[in-house]
């Protein structure tokens, strides 16, 4: 009894400070995108002198204030973004990098920099969903309230980008920076599955970012980048690539391969099925395969003790689904037994899952 009683005070005492996380979080947001947005971690990284940066040096490089840049440092520096360190005999402190504030420069195109992506998910238009959450979380079953970007914008976020270039742009750098960062992943986990393959198309492909990565790892392809018209005017022109406009949802160009990333998880099952039913009918018979890179959520802790870095890729996959609750109209990431049921309608007889240590994997479903 004693021991309950003291566990009982022992969580309500976490909790007391954990409430704050809640009233104030965004701080965490806005101050990263600060950083972003003053190139801070290039500023650190390209100082002439080998030493740590003072906070006057910092100043100047980005032209900020002083005094308001000691404070947003502050605040960073706590946060385990940038380090703070003793110079000059101690006399002084200077900043430092971090592998954490490395993956914030928004001029780094190494494969492994989101800062592209913390831009757009910090732009006014998808910040504003979100307090509209809990709208469609207590509508009707039968969707008669607007998802949450559409009661804000008038329409869903592919329209409002195609009318709209600054977002459509902001969408296409973010895509491309996590293809830089999960391709390589996936081409390094499904070689095998490339050989023989001449053609692949990716659907929804933006900017080509991922059929230029694996032309390069994969020379014999010929691939083909199809996305909307929209998207596909400003395509990359790369060798090996030829960008076709299309809509995924009338057909898929033939081919010998589809690659499908981070699409699926943007429509519900309906649209997924239909979606799929399209790629399966691209491939041919018996050898055609669609490579699916998409989060699939854990149903249940599979053991007791789950690694840490597994808890936060998991958190990531849990982070990701409310944004498709925010900002899709009926997206959501799945488990694998809500693949499966999609697989399945969709025509495919079998699949396997490949673990690329990611948020994502991938899913190989075979005609």
């Amino acid at each position: 009894m004693e021991k309950s009683k003291r566990n009982l005070l022992d969580e309500e005492a976490k909790a007391s400070l954990d409430i704050w996380r809640y009233v104030f979080g965004f701080a965490d947001i806005a101050a990263a995108k600060c950083a972003i947005d003053l190139k801070i971690p290039e500023a650190i990284e390209n100082h002439p002198s080998s030493l740590p940066v003072t906070l006057a040096e910092l100043s100047v490089a980005v032209s900020a204030s002083p005094s308001h840049l000691h404070r947003i440092m502050r605040f960073l520096v706590h946060q385990g973004i940038f380090k703070q360190v003793p110079i000059k005999d101690g006399l002084a402190t200077g900043y430092t990098n971090t592998p954490l504030s490395r993956l914030m420069m928004i001029t780094k195109r190494d494969g492994k920099s989101l800062a592209p992506f913390v831009l757009f998910e910090t732009s006014p238009e998808m910040l504003a969903p979100w307090l509209r959450l809990s709208s469609i979380v207590a509508s009707p079953a039968n969707g008669s309230h607007p998802p949450p970007f559409d009661a804000v914008h008038g329409k869903d976020v592919w329209a409002l980008a195609e009318d709209n270039p600054c977002l459509s742009h902001m969408i296409n750098e973010a895509m491309a920076c996590h293809t830089r960062r999960v391709v390589p992943r996936v081409a390094r986990a499904c070689h095998d599955l490339f050989e023989g393959v001449a053609t692949v198309v990716d659907v929804g492909g933006c900017t080509g970012e991922t059929l230029g990565i694996l032309v390069k790892e994969f020379p014999w392809i010929k691939g083909f980048n199809f996305d909307l018209p929209h998207v596909i005017q400003v395509a990359q022109v790369l060798d090996g690539v030829e960008n076709v406009g299309g809509d995924m949802f009338d057909s898929v160009p033939k081919c010998d391969a589809v690659f499908i990333k981070w699409v699926l998880h943007d429509w519900g099952d309906k649209d997924c099925i239909r979606l799929l039913k399209n790629c399966k009918e691209a491939v041919p018979p018996n050898i055609g395969k669609v490579l699916i890179v998409e989060s699939v959520i854990r149903e249940k802790k599979k053991a007791m003790i789950v690694e840490d870095r597994d808890e936060k890729l998991e958190h990531v996959r849990l982070m990701l689904d409310m944004v498709m609750m925010a900002h899709t109209s009926t997206g959501k990431e799945r488990t694998l037994k809500e693949w499966d049921f999609v697989l399945n309608e969709a025509g495919f007889e079998r699949y396997e899952v490949r673990d690329i240590d990611d948020v994502q994997c991938v899913i190989i479903a075979y005609r």
